[in-house]
């Protein structure tokens, strides 16, 4: 299941983040289930410890209207002192298409399954071009033809970028847009208070080293957009 972005459709189910990373997974679900059961039926909260889902929850209601009231009237809800960020699913999750019968379920999932390899396939097959061409993804360092650059460039890679030099009124959809065009893309986050500035998370590091150069020349509004990666 992945993130919509904002001003799409309304799903029956809600992506939720800004949840304090700490917060066992038992209590998380516990304290979601309290605050949205108050709009109707919860048919399922998704929540994980792993670092993919740290901080992220999905809630599924049973029908549109509701998970659209819950959204306006949770949003910016101050759990465990952090406000909350909602936004609509992009995808439908198993509980939704359950109620639809397990055949539609099985063909759910068959899709998903399908589309989790085939990002995969587009993955080893940028892989294999940029070996070709000379370039080393495992150390996140150009051929000796194309070095040369910032020091920050040559930061040592992992799974998340950090953009710098982005206009004032820039969204999270614009973002979105450019960057889940290539493999293994996660989110974007823009920091609350700061302007200028984001972060793209992708699900391996070698996907974000792709993200990374296929976007070297990224521009918005004027603005030529700064990309190295997040320092740890």
């Amino acid at each position: 299941m992945s993130a919509e972005n904002e001003g799409h459709p309304p799903s029956e189910t809600l992506y939720i983040r800004n949840i304090k990373e700490n917060i066992k997974i038992p209590v998380l679900k516990e304290s979601l289930d309290a605050a949205f059961s108050l709009y109707g039926p919860v048919l399922d909260i998704i929540a994980h410890a792993n670092i993919r889902m740290r901080g992220q929850a999905f809630v599924v209601f049973d029908d549109v209207e509701t998970a659209q009231k819950a959204l306006e009237e949770v949003q910016g809800f101050p759990l465990f002192d952090q406000p909350l960020e909602i936004q609509f699913a992009k995808s439908k999750s198993d509980a939704t298409v359950r109620k639809n019968g397990d055949e539609q379920l099985e063909e759910h999932i068959k899709i998903r399954l399908a589309d989790k390899e085939r990002k995969k396939a587009e993955l080893e097959a940028a892989l294999k071009k940029r070996k070709r061409q000379g370039g080393s993804l495992a150390s996140g360092r150009p051929s000796k033809k194309a070095a040369g650059g910032p020091a920050d460039d040559l930061l040592p890679p992992n799974k998340i970028l950090f953009l710098q030099n982005l206009p004032d009124d820039i969204t999270s959809d614009q973002l979105t847009e450019k960057f889940e065009a290539y493999p293994g893309f996660f989110e974007v986050r823009l920091v609350p208070g700061r302007k200028g500035i984001a972060f793209v998370e992708y699900e391996t590091d070698d996907q974000a080293v792709i993200a990374k150069r296929e976007t070297a020349d990224l521009a918005f509004g004027g603005n030529a957009v700064r990309i190295t990666f997040a320092r740890k």
